[in-house]
């Protein structure tokens, strides 16, 4: 039996989903990306709220022209600059299913230079 890219993904995401866990101090930081765009969250698991959403569709990184590798190292700073804006310094990171290469690195790699630990 033959799976999808997307069943494939969704296994990932549930084997991974049952370790990572955010708390309030330490937010789960979980990516979504599609073929164009990339997202960014912070997800406190304990009250099942987003505290901080970005997406490379924000009007600060939308007028840049850059690659999509670069703009996910833009979304990731942009993500680690508001969330330490809030006070959170940690985070645990959630590929969300998704191989850590290309721009999920990329995004990865932008919020540690901002400042973000995981």
């Amino acid at each position: 039996m033959a799976f999808s890219k997307t069943d494939r993904r969704t296994k990932i995401k549930l084997r991974l989903r049952k370790t990572i866990k955010g708390t309030p101090q330490a937010p789960r930081l979980t990516v979504f990306r599609s073929n164009s765009e990339i997202y960014a969250q912070l997800i406190d698991d304990k009250s099942s709220k987003t505290l901080l959403a970005v997406g490379s569709v924000d009007k600060s990184i939308q007028g840049a022209k850059v690659n999509k590798l670069e703009k996910a190292k833009l979304v990731g700073k942009l993500i680690a600059e508001k969330a330490l804006a809030n006070g959170i310094t940690a985070v645990v990171f959630d590929r969300n299913g998704f191989l850590y290469h290309g721009r999920i690195k990329s995004l990865a790699d932008g919020a540690r230079e901002g400042g973000l630990k995981f």
